[in-house]
């Protein structure tokens, strides 16, 4: 259903979509991109999960939907650059190329309205499990997505209770030592590389954790992903940087177009009083 009031901005930046993915929230990204209209869109890698699609075959109608929204974008003069990670990391032989208003880069510097320099990896190439033992990356991998079904067995539950979505793995993230390690260290290493390549920050994806920070003095930005947090970055007219997060808004919004839809059956037929 068509978005009443579309968000404006300049730059929009996702990351970690997981298409041919079961865990995908393919149908929360449509109703972000419906609702957002953008100069510029970045695909900050992880877009297709080339690694899913290999072990379990799995393409819905609604993941195609989600490739033709995106085309349907860079058809309508919104520029998108897509930046392949370690999980699509096949159209890193495509890297170079232009389709019309898309691009594959191997990595992107963007200059923001307010002339920050922003370089825009994936980053996984600072992921030190995956660029050393592919083995245990797909250990990794697995546990990953057995916590993932667990996450949406809670929120079966959870909705039963009219609870809105909340994320197992994002929880345990947060609270397990190593995790919050890994974390930090991945940050810190994504802010050194960006120090040395004289820009003002850094904006990536792969690790699932939406963060906005500076570290010492370079602006280290994190868009999330579309597994867990369903999350974005925006740039909006003033330069302004800005973490959305889309699950609640998406819950929100199917409760609208259902209320629209109930709305005709609430009419009076002719020849009928109002109640």
């Amino acid at each position: 259903m068509p978005t009443p009031n579309p968000i404006r901005v300049r730059s929009v930046w996702i990351s970690d979509v997981h298409l041919g993915f079961k865990g995908c929230q393919a149908n929360a990204l449509l109703d972000f991109l419906h609702s957002v209209e953008t100069d510029y869109l970045f695909l900050v890698g992880d877009i297709v999960d080339f690694w899913s699609i290999k072990k379990a075959p799995y393409w819905p109608q609604e993941h195609t939907n989600v490739i033709r929204s995106i085309l349907g974008k860079a058809k309508h003069e919104t520029k998108v650059i897509y930046i392949p990670g370690n999980h699509d990391e096949q159209m890193r032989d495509c890297v170079g190329h232009k389709f019309g208003n898309l691009e594959i880069h191997r990595n992107y510097v963007h200059t923001t309205v307010d002339g920050k320099k922003l370089l825009i990896m994936h980053g996984d190439e600072f992921d030190v499990i995956v660029k050393n033992s592919r083995w245990l990356a797909n250990l990794g991998s697995w546990a990953y997505e057995t916590l993932l079904s667990l996450n949406h067995v809670v929120n079966r539950f959870r909705k039963l209770f009219n609870c809105s979505y909340w994320s197992l793995a994002a929880y345990l993230k947060h609270k397990v030592k190593n995790a919050v390690s890994y974390i930090g260290s991945f940050e810190d290493a994504l802010a050194h590389f960006a120090r040395e390549k004289e820009v003002d920050g850094v904006v990536c994806g792969h690790i699932h954790h939406a963060e906005i920070r500076d570290i010492d003095g370079i602006l280290y930005c994190n868009d999330g992903d579309w597994v867990e947090s369903c999350s974005a970055m925006f740039e909006h007219a003033d330069g302004r940087l800005e973490l959305v997060h889309w699950a609640k808004q998406y819950e929100r919004n199917l409760m609208r177009d259902r209320k629209l839809l109930e709305a005709p059956d609430k009419q009076p037929k002719p020849g009928q009083k109002a109640a």
